[in-house]
């Protein structure tokens, strides 16, 4: 019997992580293992899931793909990482991959025809989550003519538009659509989200409303899509394409010390953001005089934050944020504020 696998995608801060984190601590029973792709320099989002793991995945189960896009290192990364998985004495029951919010599904799908995984695991399915209330906001905008019209009237927009191009092809992978967030937007708004994507995804892919990425995991998992086997019908802008690289986007990271003022530092991550138009800022922040980690996730001008766990002993106490944006971005200038907020 082949292992069942979900692919986990989505834009940058829709929620996969928390999506993820849901699934864990809800897993009735189910042993998992997840792999994670992070776009950046440190692994913050493995740090985020392995605080809170237990029974259903260990720590041992949680694997980390930090080596670039997961799209682009399928040979060298993932297929490897998917058969030490599958060779176990006793392999996971249900295996959760996350994307990095740069990743195209489609080739990640299409790993799963490779001999050595095809007899032994399946894609159960690929979900999209979709940021309702930024999506309603229109900071990533799924009308093509609107968008066209756009360009036409603006000789100095970036005609290539990869944001639209790798949302539209996240879509058209999906077997279900997650519109996370739901709670931030009024009905008459996500309305029209949802019919907005309703038209941008295949026939059958189900849209599924949710916040903090609370979605019934006996819904997420079982879909038994094996997406491996329908590639034709999840069509991709990439299709024709040999390779796929992110030349659109940069990331790095900023590290430093203990920070006394939470309050401030909020205050001032929101003032960098909106200065620099940062996509995506999350990282893990160390408290003075607090023993828990303080979660940080920014999303455009949204800022939350939260603490997860202790301290572990002989763990440094140290902040790590990612600052992820498109090429571009004035990276001395922002570490430079950043120093200023976290030493």
């Amino acid at each position: 019997m082949k292992i069942p696998a979900t692919v986990v995608t989505g834009f940058l801060g829709a929620g996969k992580t928390t999506l993820i984190r849901h699934i864990l601590q809800n897993a009735q029973g189910r042993r998992l293992a997840l792999v994670i792709n992070e776009f950046g320099d440190v692994g913050v989002d493995g740090e985020l899931v392995k605080g809170c793991n237990d029974a259903a995945c260990p720590e041992e189960d949680i694997v980390e793909l930090a080596n670039g896009c997961i799209c682009c290192t399928v040979a060298d990364d993932f297929l490897p990482t998917m058969q030490k998985l599958l060779d176990r004495p006793n392999p996971p029951e249900h295996i959760i991959i996350e994307t990095s919010g740069l990743a195209l599904p489609k080739p990640l799908v299409k790993a799963f025809q490779w001999p050595d995984i095809r007899t032994r695991a399946t894609v159960d399915g690929v979900i999209a989550l979709i940021d309702a209330d930024a999506v309603a906001a229109g900071r990533f905008a799924t009308d093509e003519a609107a968008l066209a019209a756009a360009r036409a009237a603006d000789p100095n927009l970036d005609h290539d538009s990869p944001l639209e191009e790798l949302f539209e092809d996240q879509l058209a992978s999906a077997d279900m659509v997650v519109l996370n967030k739901a709670d931030l937007v009024s009905p008459e708004a996500l309305a029209r989200v949802e019919a907005d994507i309703a038209g941008e995804i295949r026939p059958g892919v189900r849209i599924v409303r949710a916040a903090h990425g609370a979605v019934d995991v006996g819904a997420l998992l079982g879909i038994v899509a094996a997406a491996e086997d329908d590639l034709d019908a999840r069509p991709s802008h990439h299709d024709s394409e040999p390779d796929h690289d992110h030349d659109d986007f940069t990331s790095f990271v900023a590290s430093g010390g203990e920070v006394a003022d939470v309050e401030a530092l909020i205050a001032g991550l929101g003032e960098v953001i909106r200065a620099h138009d940062i996509l995506r800022i999350k990282g893990l922040i160390a408290v003075e005089g607090k023993p828990m980690r303080l979660v940080t996730q920014a999303v455009g001008p949204r800022i939350q934050s939260y603490f997860d766990r202790n301290w572990n002993a002989g763990e440094p106490r140290r902040t790590a944020l990612v600052v992820i944006g498109q090429t571009g971005l004035d990276e001395g200038a922002i570490r430079e504020a950043l120093a200023a907020l976290i030493g």
